[in-house]
């Protein structure tokens, strides 16, 4: 038991740290002061990003679609990578094809439809209830509610929207939330997992390698326009986790918070989460 603390107590402290955008990033990426906003600023490629850190198995990088734009085809594109952003020569103008043909590189677009790789004479597994507390990836428990995006995001939304209930909340809307993780396998591999809305897609990507490091990919693609990192918290709640429930338990409106002293990151949290 007290094992199973420690190695959760660990998972959070990582989870905190690799929750923001790397400072690689595609040419017409900008990121906000805390690195958890990237929107791309023009065009509809060059729109690539990456985990600030290498991933640790089991753990989701999660990110909301908070803008939209017209026009353009295609949507949001996620994934892992080998690579080092910080060995990269230059960032890739696309993740599919280019970062991918770099090799060491997993990527699907986020469309109604999704990849799965089934082993021939597998049968594909049920994908959970949707209304059950945690999401349990291999022996991974993720808290759902963090992971299920919001129609109408509020104090109480959760009680009252219609979309979070049903789970129906389209994958490529604004307010939905994807992530991205590895499962370490018994032959030494991992399997690559897409979470949408609280929903695991199953293994999107088979055999990839644990002993190099794995950082997530975000590509902010066509009528993808900007994402936010949400935080995920393991069994245990951060410092910021509480004082983000502290202020907005006594304030009137996330506007407010605006008007507030407080460090960037922590006033991020309160008005997004």
């Amino acid at each position: 038991q007290g094992q199973l603390k420690i190695a959760r107590a660990a998972m959070a402290a990582r989870c905190r740290l690799a929750a923001r955008f790397h400072h690689i990033h595609g040419a017409n990426i900008r990121l906000d002061a805390s690195h958890t906003q990237a929107t791309r600023v023009e065009s509809f490629a060059n729109g690539l990003c990456f985990s600030q850190e290498p991933l640790a198995p089991g753990q989701i990088f999660l990110v909301e679609i908070e803008e939209k734009e017209l026009g353009w085809c295609g949507h949001l594109r996620v994934g892992l990578t080998a690579h080092d952003p910080q060995r990269l020569e230059v960032v890739p103008e696309y993740s599919l094809p280019d970062l991918v043909n770099l090799g060491d590189t997993w990527v699907f677009a986020i469309t109604r439809n999704h990849n799965r790789v089934v082993v021939e004479g597998e049968e594909a597994q049920p994908r959970g209830r949707p209304w059950e507390p945690s999401l349990l990836i291999e022996r991974l428990r993720i808290p759902r509610d963090t992971l299920v995006g919001r129609s109408r995001p509020g104090r109480y939304s959760h009680i009252l929207d219609d979309l979070f209930k049903m789970n129906v909340l389209p994958a490529t809307a604004r307010r939905s939330r994807i992530g991205v993780l590895y499962a370490p396998q018994p032959d030494g591999t991992a399997d690559m997992h897409i979470v949408i809305n609280g929903e695991d897609m199953g293994p999107s990507a088979r055999g990839l390698p644990t002993s190099r490091p794995l950082y997530a990919v975000i590509d902010v693609f066509a009528s993808t326009k900007s994402v936010r990192v949400i935080p995920v918290d393991y069994g245990f709640p951060s410092l910021q986790t509480l004082c983000r429930l502290v202020i907005q338990k006594h304030i009137v409106h996330r506007l407010a918070i605006d008007g507030l002293d407080l460090p960037p990151l922590l006033k991020s949290s309160c008005q997004h989460e």
